[in-house]
């Protein structure tokens, strides 16, 4: 089983991010849950979402402590909280950046600037950058899932075609 635990802010999308993830595994064939975990629900406030995906049924729905895959949405919050702790051995980490933090340095890294693509985009709510479909294109880039798999699963959730292009930004310009 491959666990993923996603850490955002709310209003980013980092729910919806955990959905779209699953859903695009499940079209890759694979069994796939996600769920949030959070306080009171307001714009801004840490998040926690737990995803996991395997080949077979999956009868446990618990919070990630030993995850596979770690992925940081909003980079502020590597000062609020240790977002590595419990980052399995060869655990990888997917952090929205233009560069790697500095926090972040003695990791398996990947990163993109998710926050620069959803700008590009124009993908905003309210004044602040949506990340769950760029964040979809990176992870496919990464192998989490079909590249495919993730259009359908965009396409699916969303009718603007703003996303599928954030998507496909962030899945060429990971590094």
């Amino acid at each position: 089983m491959y666990e993923i635990r996603l850490h955002s802010r709310g209003g980013q999308g980092g729910v919806t991010a955990a959905k779209l993830m699953a859903l695009a595994s499940f079209r890759d064939g694979k069994f796939a849950t996600a769920a949030p975990f959070y306080g009171a629900e307001r714009r801004g406030a840490p998040i926690v979402s737990f995803i996991r995906i395997d080949d077979k049924p999956i009868k446990v729905y618990s919070q990630i402590h030993n995850p596979d895959l770690i992925v940081v949405l909003d980079p502020s919050i590597l000062d609020l909280v240790n977002v590595f702790e419990g980052l399995k051995p060869d655990g990888k980490v997917l952090i929205n950046a233009p560069d790697i933090p500095k926090k972040a340095e003695g990791y398996q890294v990947r990163y993109v600037d998710l926050t620069g693509i959803a700008l590009k985009t124009n993908l905003v709510v309210a004044g602040s950058p949506i990340l769950n479909t760029p964040v979809i294109g990176a992870l496919a880039k990464m192998g989490l899932f079909s590249r495919e798999s993730a259009a359908a699963a965009i396409k699916e959730m969303f009718s603007d075609e703003r996303n599928l292009k954030a998507a496909l930004m962030a899945y060429e310009e990971l590094v």
